[in-house]
């Protein structure tokens, strides 16, 4: 039973340029990053001193705190979805 569970967690879409909020701060001190690729893992730029982090999904999904800005693509993607559902 364990093994087949289904989670019943709302699915968010990451975009990259979009920004994020981890839990944990970078050593610089900032704890806003910029998404530079999706997928299987992310890459991820620090806001505060520009260093790039490769981090595999299941990680970001978990350290995530919030999402601060979404990019103009999600924010539309968003929209069509919703007429659509109408």
């Amino acid at each position: 039973m364990g093994r087949g569970r289904e989670r019943e967690e709302m699915i968010v879409k990451f975009n990259v340029g979009d920004l994020v909020e981890l839990r944990k701060p970078h050593p610089c001190g900032c704890k806003q990053w910029q998404i530079l690729r999706t997928g299987m893992h992310f890459r991820l730029k620090c806001t505060g001193c520009g260093h790039m982090v490769m981090v595999p999904r299941v990680k970001f999904e978990k350290d995530l705190k919030k999402v601060i800005s979404k990019t103009t693509q999600t924010l539309n993607m968003q929209e069509e979805e919703e007429k659509g559902n109408i």
